[in-house]
């Protein structure tokens, strides 16, 4: 992690549009942002968020830098060359800085969440693997710990069991009135390849030749519609079927 940056710093992440915008930030070290878009609140940081039209370096963040400057321009004094562009004539405000400096390792867009403008702390620029913690959206089995408390739902996080000399690890694990019931959250990028599903079914198979219950909730549905976890985990624990 970058020495002597204070980590209470906010940053704004902002979004390179096109190639171009990526050349300009490296070549010229600015960034643009139109004044009807400027968010409100003040920032010392700009990180900068590439998306899928980058191929192989899309869907992350990568590169940020300290702000050196602000100023207000109209388009057409950015852009001379652009003199017919729709928003030619409208305000922008120009970010300048002294320095792109990497981040140690890029923030990835796993799910993938649509980005935006929007903030975050240095401190999590510096620590986050991917866009929900850099956003502060918890982990899937942190949400669903959270739906299981909603519901007064006690539970036993990371649970270990022995069944025919097999050793496995439940999410959370639910001792209810009606039996035993596993939970396991599946990451997409973990829970993908062939191999990976194949460990699933064996582990769900010796889970349910044990008594077990068993419910497997995808990232996606746990972080887009929690409500709908929530529901499917409520009918199964008040019933004696998955």
């Amino acid at each position: 992690m970058p020495k002597n940056i204070p980590k209470g710093k906010t940053v704004l992440i902002g979004v390179l549009k096109s190639k171009n915008d990526r050349h300009i930030l490296f070549k010229e070290r600015w960034y643009r942002i139109p004044l009807e878009f400027l968010p409100k609140r003040a920032f010392g940081y700009t990180a900068f968020y590439q998306p899928a039209i980058f191929g192989k370096r899309g869907k992350r963040i990568e590169y940020y830098a300290k702000v050196s400057s602000k100023s207000v321009h109209q388009r057409i004094e950015l852009f001379p060359k652009e003199a017919n562009h729709p928003r030619a004539h409208d305000d922008y405000l120009k970010i300048k800085f002294a320095k792109i400096e990497k981040l140690p390792r890029a923030i990835k867009n796993i799910i993938p969440r649509r980005v935006s403008f929007g903030f975050t702390t240095m401190k999590k620029l510096l620590s986050s693997r991917d866009i929900l913690e850099l956003y502060g959206v918890p982990k899937t089995e942190q949400i669903v710990e959270n739906l299981l408390k909603r519901l007064s739902v006690k539970y036993l996080p990371q649970f270990p069991v022995s069944i025919k000399s097999k050793r496995f690890r439940i999410d959370l694990a639910i001792f209810s009135k009606n039996g035993r019931l596993a939970i396991e959250c599946d990451n997409r990028k973990a829970h993908t390849g062939k191999l990976q599903k194949s460990k699933d079914k064996i582990k769900d198979s010796y889970l349910r030749r044990a008594g077990w219950r068993v419910i497997r909730l995808k990232e996606r549905d746990i972080i887009e519609n929690p409500n709908a976890c929530a529901r499917k985990i409520g009918r199964v624990l008040s019933t004696n079927e998955d």
